[in-house]
């Protein structure tokens, strides 16, 4: 198991180039299993979940083909319709193929999935959608098992504007018979990269980005030839890491428009943020100050940016509020974080964070995928070696981002198969 040894007091400085996004390229790449010709995904992330997709693409019969960051799939034939427990374990999205199978062949059985430790995430929001157009679900030994004919078109009010349950509905309802409404649907770019696959492939997708989404039923679809847009929280890890090291970071790839709620708190906080054509440039000369942060959904400020934003807060002149309303558990890293010096107060979704001068350099475990970052960034800025361990989360999410921070001047290192 690999670790990742961080010596702080280095300041970031330079240029950086964002990945793909993860949480664009996934749903995408499952949604190739909705034709039988040929699609081509562009500017996919060299990380773990997306390599996990692949190969349960091709387990279920699908012929792909990698190039760099570029894939051509071809899912002429499906050899199978089930998702075992140990290809979904790992990611929650792997979720998202039990709509797509479910739509092309009639039936699907899916192992509910795994990811980070982060809360419980149910997968309620899906099933109950699914059978509202058609399908028959039941949840067996832990798998999700479903069967329809011909899937129809409905009205669907989500409860929760669900990243997840908006996409599974879009892709289904593709190949529904009549149209789909779904109200109160998640506003990510996500959605609208997804949305814009889809109508590449012949579907008709109207309010993608709105909180009501229509969809047109198609008896099937063609291939695509689509770009993944930039990551956004990779892109807001760098912006917020040049920030709390008082450096000077030119972010490539990352798109303002997207990140705006991040933008705004870092200006808040006294970091200076350029938004230029094609890049975002941040940089600081000082200690930043506290400022407040309430996660909410798209276009409040993602908690996928909540734990590296804490980073922030912990060195930042006086007291931060940190509020967390979409996952239960999403504050361990806090405890790690105490590790390292940082004095905070836990009060059920809140967290309290007096900053402090300087953290302590200390061994450290990553509980998730965005803890693990967040934890690299404290140790930029911790007096002597921080060691992060378990860093395999780290690699679902982020393409060799020890590469890219070594290259702005951080002092950070790989360790192969270290023990903890």
């Amino acid at each position: 198991m690999d670790k990742i040894i961080v010596r702080g007091g280095s300041r970031l400085a330079g240029d950086v180039e964002v990945a793909g996004s993860k949480n664009a390229a996934l749903p995408i790449l499952f949604a190739t299993l909705l034709t039988d010709e040929r699609c081509v995904v562009r500017n996919i992330p060299d990380v773990a979940d997306v390599r996990t997709t692949l190969r349960l693409l091709g387990d279920l019969g699908a012929e792909v083909e990698q190039d760099g960051a570029d894939v051509a799939i071809r899912a002429r034939e499906l050899n199978s319709s089930e998702a075992s427990y140990e290809l979904v374990k790992t990611m929650r999205a792997s979720f998202l193929v039990l709509g797509p199978l479910l739509a092309r062949v009639g039936k699907a059985r899916v192992s509910q999935p795994g990811g980070c430790a982060i809360g419980a995430r149910p997968v309620n929001l899906h099933l109950h959608a699914l059978e509202q157009m058609g399908a028959e679900v039941e949840l067996v030994h832990g798998y999700a098992e479903a069967r329809a004919g011909q899937l129809r078109g409905a009205h669907v009010q989500l409860d929760f504007p669900s990243v997840g349950a908006t996409e599974h509905l879009m892709m289904v309802a593709c190949l529904a018979e009549g149209d789909t409404e779904i109200e109160n649907a998640a506003r990510e770019p996500e959605i609208v990269d997804l949305a814009a696959a889809l109508s590449s492939m012949g579907a008709e997708i109207e309010g993608a980005g709105e909180a009501v989404v229509r969809i047109r039923g198609a008896s099937s679809l063609g291939g695509m030839d689509h770009r993944v847009l930039p990551d956004r929280i990779e892109a807001g890890t760098f912006l917020i890491g040049g920030a709390m090291t008082q450096g000077d970071v030119t972010v490539h790839g990352a798109r303002a428009d997207c990140l705006q709620a991040v933008i705004v708190k870092l200006r808040e906080a006294g970091a200076e943020v350029e938004e230029l054509d094609g890049a975002i440039r941040v940089s600081a000369t000082r200690r930043l100050d506290g400022v407040d942060i309430k996660t909410l959904p798209y276009p409040g400020f993602p908690t996928d940016v909540q734990a590296q934003m804490m980073a922030l807060a912990t060195v930042s002149e006086g007291t931060s509020v940190v509020t967390e309303t979409i996952f239960e558990n999403r504050f361990m890293h806090a405890v790690e974080f105490m590790r390292l010096g940082a004095d905070i107060s836990l009060d059920g979704h809140n967290a309290v964070v007096r900053g402090v001068e300087r953290l302590s350099g200390a061994e450290v475990m990553a509980s998730d995928l965005r803890a693990s970052v967040s934890l690299i960034l404290a140790g930029l800025v911790a007096d002597n070696e921080t060691e992060i361990l378990r860093v395999y989360h780290l690699d679902r999410g982020y393409q060799r981002i020890e590469e890219k921070l070594a290259k702005l001047g951080a002092n950070i290192q790989r360790v192969k198969g270290a023990k903890g």
